[in-house]
C-alpha cells in the first residue's frame, strides 16, 4: 500500500502529497480520528531547515497524540490555496501552513472552514484575529542579534557576511537586521569596527527567493573574496547554498531556523552555531493545544535560541562564551534590546 501511495505521489503535477503511515481511506471527520496536514512552501518537506523543522513538530503528534499526518510540497505559489483546500475538505482537524508567503491563503481558508484550527507559521496576525488560526511567530531578530555577536567576535579580518532570502519577508528581515545589530554591540562593547555584509535576494519573486541555490553559492563566494571568514545563511536552500560554500572555503559557517549542524552535514565541520527559532516545539504545543480545545487565536510567540558550537567548541574563547550568555540573558529580560523594526521600513 505505501509503495503504490508513494508512487501516486510522484505523479502529481503541482504538489506532492505524501501519507507518513495512516491509510488514505481514514475518516478525519470521525471524532475518533485527529488528523495533522502540512502545506510546506514552496520546496521539499526535507529542507534541512524551515519546512523540514515544522514538519518534525507535526511527526512528534504522531508519536505522542496517535494523530494521522501528511504533508503537502508545494511547487508553485499558485498552489497555495489549493493545497490548504485538499486538507480542508478531507476534514483535517489542524491544518499547519509553513511561511509568511502562505497568510492570505490560510485566512481565506479559515473564514471558509470555521471548524478547522489553522497554525500559520511565521504569519502575524496583525490584519486582524480569526477565532481558529493562530500565528506562530518569533524574535528573530532576536537570533540573528545573538549570532550576529558570535560572528563579530569570532571574526578574525572583521568581516562577516550574511546570505538572505527577500527582505520583503518580514522574518527574513529581522534575521538579516538583527545579524547586524548583534555586530554592532560587540563592537561597542570592544572598541572594534566590522564590516558586515548583508545581501537580500530581492530580484526575483517569493517563488524563487528562497530555493535558489546557484544565487547563495556566488553571493557567499563574493563576499569571502571581500574578506569575510564568517558566513551565516538564512533563507531557504538559498542560504544553505551559501554556508556550505562557505565551510568549502574554510570560512566559519552559521545556520538558521533549526540546529543546521545536524541537517547540513557538508558544512558541519565549521558550523560555528545557527540562529534557532524552536519552530518543532511551537508547532507541537499549538497542535495539543487544538487536540485539547484550547487553542489560542491570533499571534502566538516562539522562542529562540542559538545553537551549540559543536565541533568549533574548543575554538571559541571563554570570555565569548560567557559575552553570549550575557547577551542571550539580556535579550530575554529585556535589558538588551535589538532595535531593529519588524518589518522593512
Amino acid at each position: 500500500m505505501k509503495k503504490l501511495q508513494v508512487l501516486f505521489a510522484a505523479l502529481l503535477l503541482t504538489t506532492t502529497l505524501l501519507p507518513a503511515c495512516a491509510p488514505a481511506t481514514a475518516d478525519c471527520a470521525s471524532e475518533a480520528v485527529f488528523c495533522v496536514g502540512l502545506v510546506t512552501d514552496i520546496g521539499k518537506v526535507k529542507d534541512r531547515s524551515f519546512n523540514q523543522s515544522a514538519w518534525e513538530g507535526v511527526q512528534q503528534t504522531e508519536k505522542d497524540l496517535g494523530a494521522l499526518v501528511q504533508y503537502i510540497e508545494t511547487r508553485d505559489a499558485k498552489d497555495y490555496a489549493q493545497n490548504i483546500n485538499t486538507f480542508a475538505k478531507e476534514n483535517y482537524d489542524v491544518i499547519v501552513t509553513v511561511g509568511f508567503n502562505l497568510r492570505e491563503q490560510t485566512r481565506e481558508a479559515a473564514r471558509s472552514y470555521p471548524n478547522i484550527k489553522f497554525i500559520g507559521i511565521d504569519q502575524d496576525q496583525s490584519e486582524g484575529t480569526i477565532e481558529n488560526v493562530a500565528g506562530l511567530i518569533f524574535p528573530e531578530d532576536k537570533a540573528g542579534f545573538l549570532v550576529g555577536a558570535l560572528a563579530a567576535s569570532m571574526s578574525k579580518t572583521h568581516t562577516i557576511g550574511a546570505v538572505c532570502a527577500s527582505d520583503e519577508v518580514p522574518p527574513v528581515w529581522r534575521l538579516g537586521e538583527g545579524y547586524k545589530a548583534g555586530a554592532a554591540y560587540v563592537d561597542e562593547l570592544n572598541g572594534t569596527m566590522t564590516e558586515v555584509f548583508v545581501i537580500y535576494h530581492n530580484d526575483v519573486g517569493f517563488d524563487t527567493t528562497f530555493i535558489d541555490p546557484e544565487w547563495g553559492v556566488k553571493t557567499a563566494k563574493a563576499m569571502i573574496d571581500q574578506g569575510a571568514d564568517v558566513v551565516f545563511g538564512c533563507g531557504g536552500t538559498t542560504g544553505n547554498a551559501g554556508i556550505v560554500a562557505a565551510a568549502q572555503a574554510d570560512t566559519y559557517a552559521i545556520g538558521v531556523d533549526t540546529d543546521q549542524y545536524w541537517t547540513i552535514p557538508d558544512a558541519a565541520p565549521l558550523m560555528l552555531s545557527s540562529a534557532m527559532k524552536l519552530i518543532t516545539p511551537g508547532v507541537f504545543e499549538l497542535i495539543k493545544l487544538a487536540r485539547d480545545h484550547s487553542f489560542p487565536s491570533g499571534d502566538y510567540l516562539g522562542h529562540v535560541t542559538y545553537a551549540p558550537y559543536h565541533d568549533q567548541d574548543n575554538e571559541v574563547p571563554a570570555e565569548v562564551k560567557a559575552m553570549m550568555e550575557e547577551i542571550n540573558a539580556g535579550l530575554l529580560d529585556g535589558s538588551i534590546k535589538t532595535n531593529v523594526p519588524p518589518v522593512k521600513p
